[in-house]
């Protein structure tokens, strides 16, 4: 599987390097499932996962493959889709539930 991190995830993840562990934990807990470990977004959210890290720390993501089947790469319009694998999972955000959602 492909995975990419977007920069601002890395930026996000420099800030709060005391929890690096467990985004790591939880990163890879992903990768090996990452339809049951997430949850999927609706309305302004489409197409995006997210993850818990802490009680109120969250990852998104986006999983290539179910994208495209369910129709949501039309709204989330990802500049790499057609040079990306299905088999491809980009981690997009990292952060405070309610600052990460407000971007």
């Amino acid at each position: 599987m492909e995975t990419i991190f977007e920069a601002a995830f890395g930026v996000v993840l420099k800030k709060h390097a005391s929890i690096k562990k467990l985004v790591k934990k939880k990163i890879d807990m992903i990768i090996a499932n990452p339809l049951t470990t997430g949850e999927p977004f609706k309305g302004n959210w489409q197409g995006f996962y997210s993850c818990p890290v802490k009680r109120n720390f969250i990852i998104i993501y986006l999983y290539c493959e179910v994208c495209r089947k369910k129709g949501d790469n039309i709204v989330v319009l990802c500049d790499d889709c057609h040079d990306r694998p299905d088999k491809t999972l980009k981690f997009i955000l990292l952060g405070p539930h309610d600052k990460t959602y407000g971007l």
